[in-house]
């Protein structure tokens, strides 16, 4: 049986893990008869986004790890406790959190730095060969942990060239891919997927974190 480690960044798309993208990962994973274990930072979140208004919940404060464990329904450990040599992959979702609590990619751009404990997993990760999973704009996560390391890594945001242009300032090669495609990196061992970088619908970012979960399992 393959182990899987999800990292979540929160719950919500606006400031932790985008909903869709997670749940469809773990679904696909599951059905794949993978062995999965979610894991999160245990620290505060950058912000808190109300969901309705698309605004600042001034004054509110939550915390990545128990947000996050809602969408694992209780079963996550802290990012401090995961073990790369004990999986056999590791995936990240995407959704705003990744960017600013995984990484302050959101704010800072490619100079924002990755959170110490997820630069850990992904540079050991790679390393030792296990495969990594990037969905949405997490892969900017992995660009910007790899970034003077000597690897080249190959990953995707979709088509955006913005977007592009910052992965490839962290050293990366963009892969323009659609909704429905996966960008594999062999050499790196790094899988990864628009989602909602280009999707419109559930239904479609489905088709496309599918093939992803697909590609993570044959790899791993």
């Amino acid at each position: 049986m393959k182990r899987i480690g999800v990292v979540l960044s929160g719950c919500g798309v606006y400031d932790g893990s985008e909903i869709h993208e997670a749940v469809l990962a773990l679904l696909y994973l599951d059905k794949a008869g993978a062995e999965v274990q979610c894991f999160a930072p245990d620290k505060p979140q950058r912000d808190v986004i109300n969901h309705l208004k698309g605004e600042t919940a001034a004054g509110e404060q939550r915390n990545v790890l128990v947000e996050a464990a809602r969408i694992a329904r209780g079963n996550i450990k802290p990012l401090s406790e995961l073990s790369v040599e004990a999986l056999d992959a590791v995936v990240f979702p995407g959704g705003f959190g990744a960017a600013k609590n995984l990484s302050a990619f959101a704010v800072e751009g490619p100079a924002g730095e990755v959170e110490a404990e997820v630069g850990r997993v992904i540079r050991a990760a790679v390393d030792q060969g296990k495969v990594v999973g990037a969905i949405c704009i997490a892969p900017a996560v992995i660009a910007k942990a790899l970034e003077g390391t000597g690897r080249t890594p190959k990953l995707t945001i979709g088509t955006d060239s913005g977007t592009a242009g910052a992965l490839e300032t962290m050293g990366a090669l963009h892969c323009s891919a659609s909704v429905s495609e996966v960008c594999v990196d062999e050499g790196n061992r790094l899988v990864s997927t628009p989602a909602y970088m280009l999707g419109q619908s559930i239904a479609e970012v489905a088709v496309g974190i599918e093939a992803f979960v697909t590609k993570v399992m044959e790899l791993a």
